[in-house]
C-alpha cells in the first residue's frame, strides 16, 4: 500500500507540475480555473486514503 501510495503521489506532483506550468503561460483565468480544482480534488483524496491507510496498517496491533 506504501508503494501504491508513493505511485498516486509521484502522478499527483506530475498533475502540478503540469498545471503549474499551464498557469505561467497564463492558461487560467478567474472564470476557468477547472483543472486546478480537479487537481486539487485529486490530491486531496489521495491524502485522505493515506489518512485512514496509514492507522490501519502501521498503528493497528501495536502493542508495547
Amino acid at each position: 500500500m506504501t508503494g501504491l501510495h508513493a505511485l498516486h503521489m509521484i502522478v499527483g506532483l506530475g498533475i502540478f507540475t503540469w498545471l503549474l506550468s499551464m498557469a505561467w503561460k497564463g492558461r487560467f483565468t478567474p472564470r476557468y480555473h477547472t483543472p486546478l480544482e480537479i487537481g486539487g480534488l485529486y490530491w486531496h483524496f489521495v491524502d485522505i486514503v493515506w489518512i485512514y491507510l496509514f492507522p490501519l496498517l502501521y498503528l493497528i496491533d501495536r502493542h508495547p
